[in-house]
C-alpha cells in the first residue's frame, strides 16, 4: 500500500527508485500502480519525475 498524502507520497517513491528500483515503470510494474495516476498525484505537488536522476524533483 503507498500512502495517500502527497507529501508522504513523494518520500516513499524516492526512497524506493533511491534504493530498490531502476526506473519508475519498474517501480509500478512491481508495486501494481498506475504509473500515470502515480505522476499526476505527484504533479499536484509540483514535483516531476527525472528519468536521469531517477527521481521526482
Amino acid at each position: 500500500m503507498i500512502p495517500n498524502d502527497p507529501v508522504m507520497l513523494l518520500s516513499f517513491v524516492n526512497l524506493k527508485l533511491r534504493d530498490y528500483y531502476k526506473s519508475l515503470e519498474a517501480l509500478c510494474d512491481d508495486l501494481d500502480v498506475d504509473q500515470a495516476e502515480l505522476v499526476s498525484r505527484l504533479e499536484t505537488i509540483d514535483y516531476h519525475y527525472n528519468a536521469e536522476q531517477n527521481r521526482f524533483v
